[in-house]
C-alpha cells in the first residue's frame, strides 16, 4: 500500500493548443499558410484580452488538487474566418499617406479694377434685323420694298409712299430763288443742305479771294521791281541841269549838287523861305532809289546856327509820261547828311519845295548844302 499511502502528485493539464486545425478545404491557398516568411496575424481572443505571442493562455479557473487526476481535454479554439484573416493582412499592408496640401485659391474670373475707373464694355455686334413689313406690307412705288401700311415714307429709300404729282404746287419764293431748275434728287444723291447764310458767306469769301488775286496780279510787277531794288548795287546819280525859284548872289542851285558839302544854295529870302524851291532835271528817265540831304551851310556843327535849316520839304516828281508824284520829306535839326528812301522809276524832274524851317529869323535865310541822288549801279546788268 505504499503506493496508496504515497501522496499523489498532481498532474499538470496539457497546454491548450494555440491554433486549431484549419478545416479541410479544396480551395487551399498556399499564401494562407503560417510560414516564417509570411506569418499569420495573431487573432485576439473573444473576450477582448490579447495574449502574448508564444504563451498559452491561463485557464480561467485553477485546477483543484482534489479534482480527479483524469485530464480534461481543453476546448478547441474556434477557427478564424478566412475573410477576417485577409482583412487583417490587408490592414497590415497599408502605407500611411500624408494629408494633401491645401490648394491655392483659384484666381477670380474677372480682374479687379481701380475704383472710379470702370472698364468700358466691349461693343456688341448685332446682326441686321429684318426690314419692317418684310413679308406682309405695302410695296414702295419707288424701290418696291415692303412697308407697314401706316408708313408715309419708305423704310429703305425714304421716298413718299404715294405717287402724287407735285409739279403744279407753287414753291415759296426763297425755294424758287435757290432751286431754279426744280430738280428733286434721289435719296443718297441729294446735295448737302446749305442755308442762305452759308451761301452769302461763300459769295463774300469768293469775292475777297478774287479781289486779292486781282490786286496781286496788278502789283506783281511792282513787287518784282521792289525786290530787285532791295538787292541791287547802288551808285550816285548826277542830274543834267538845275533850276531854282530864286538864288542868293554867289549861291546858285548847281552848288547844291556839286558833291561839295561846304558850298550851299540859298533863296536870298529871310525867315523860313516857305514856297521857295530848287529843281534837278534829267535828260533821260532815271530810276532813283535813295536820297541824301545835308542841311545848313556846312557839315560842321559849330556852323549849324549860321542859317535856317529846312524842316519839311515837299518833293514833286515828274515821270517820263508826264505823271506827277508827291513825296513828303521831314528832316532833322542836325548837321551832316540825312539819308531817306526815295524809290521811284522813270524820273525826268524832281522839285524840292520848302514848307517850314528850323531857327527861322529875319536875319537868317534857309540853306541847303547838298542834295545827292542814289540809283542802281550799272553793274547790276551784268
Amino acid at each position: 500500500m505504499a503506493n496508496a499511502a504515497a501522496p499523489s502528485s498532481p498532474r499538470t493539464a496539457p497546454e491548450p493548443t494555440t491554433r486549431a486545425a484549419a478545416p479541410a478545404d479544396d480551395d487551399h491557398d498556399p499564401d494562407d499558410e503560417d510560414t516564417t516568411e509570411t506569418p499569420l496575424p495573431v487573432i485576439p481572443p473573444e473576450d477582448g484580452t490579447a495574449a502574448p505571442s508564444g504563451v498559452a493562455p491561463t485557464p480561467a479557473h485553477a485546477p483543484d488538487e482534489t479534482a480527479p487526476t483524469t485530464p480534461v481535454p481543453a476546448a478547441a479554439a474556434p477557427a478564424p474566418a478566412l475573410g477576417d484573416t485577409m482583412a487583417a493582412r490587408a490592414r497590415s499592408l497599408l502605407v500611411p499617406v500624408a494629408d494633401a496640401e491645401p490648394r491655392p485659391a483659384a484666381p477670380p474670373s474677372v480682374a479687379p479694377v481701380l475704383p472710379g475707373r470702370p472698364v468700358a464694355d466691349r461693343p456688341q455686334v448685332r446682326a441686321p434685323g429684318p426690314v419692317q413689313g418684310e413679308q406682309y406690307g405695302v410695296a414702295c412705288p419707288w424701290c418696291a420694298t415692303p412697308n407697314n401700311p401706316d408708313r408715309h415714307f419708305c423704310v429703305r429709300c425714304a421716298m413718299p409712299m404715294t405717287l402724287e404729282d407735285r409739279s403744279s404746287i407753287r414753291l415759296p419764293w426763297w425755294r424758287r430763288l435757290f432751286n431754279r431748275n426744280g430738280e428733286t434728287h434721289w435719296a443718297g444723291d441729294r446735295p448737302r443742305l446749305r442755308r442762305t447764310f452759308d451761301r452769302i458767306l461763300g459769295w463774300l469769301v469768293a469775292a475777297v479771294v478774287l479781289t486779292l488775286l486781282i490786286i496781286a496780279g496788278v502789283n506783281t510787277p511792282a513787287a518784282i521791281q521792289a525786290t530787285r531794288d532791295h538787292f541791287a548795287k547802288r551808285a550816285p546819280v548826277a542830274p543834267d541841269s538845275f533850276a531854282a525859284s530864286r538864288s542868293y548872289p554867289g549861291h546858285k542851285p548847281d552848288l547844291a549838287f556839286d558833291k561839295i558839302n561846304n558850298s550851299w544854295w540859298g533863296p536870298g529870302v529871310s525867315e523860313s523861305g516857305e514856297g521857295e524851291w530848287i529843281e534837278a532835271r534829267f535828260d533821260e528817265p532815271t530810276r532813283l532809289l535813295d536820297l541824301i540831304i545835308t542841311s545848313g551851310t556846312s557839315v560842321r556843327p559849330d556852323q549849324l546856327t549860321q542859317s535856317a535849316l529846312p524842316h519839311r520839304i515837299k518833293a514833286t516828281i515828274t515821270l517820263k509820261d508826264g505823271k506827277t508824284i508827291t513825296r513828303q520829306i521831314t528832316l532833322d535839326q542836325s548837321a551832316g547828311p540825312q539819308p531817306r528812301a526815295f524809290r521811284v522809276g522813270e524820273v525826268t524832274k524832281v522839285r524840292f519845295t520848302i514848307e517850314s524851317s528850323y531857327m527861322a529869323s529875319a536875319s537868317k535865310q534857309v540853306a541847303l548844302a547838298e542834295i545827292e541822288f542814289i540809283g542802281p549801279s550799272s553793274a547790276n546788268a551784268t
